[in-house]
């Protein structure tokens, strides 16, 4: 995989899991903490973007981007108000 799709790649995933994330960090805090659907809503997003990493041929050096951008979607989610 040269450079240029590479970020490329790397730049969807990034975009794909931060909206994920905020989508679920919305309904997260939402939800009594520690409940079953509140960990559902942290922990659901996390097979999608696997799997994104996964078909793009991304190595592991990746996922702490991922993880970055993943809590701070969570974060961000979760104090949205509409």
């Amino acid at each position: 995989m040269d450079v240029s799709s590479r970020s490329v790649a790397v730049a969807t995933i990034f975009i794909l899991t931060f909206v994920l994330n905020l989508f679920f960090g919305y309904f997260r805090a939402r939800e009594r903490k520690y409940s079953f659907k509140w960990f559902l809503f942290i922990h659901l997003p996390i097979p999608l973007v696997a799997f994104a990493r996964l078909y793009s041929h991304l190595d592991y050096g990746v996922i702490p981007i991922f993880l970055i951008v993943a809590v701070v979607g969570q974060i961000i989610g979760g104090k949205v108000e509409i």
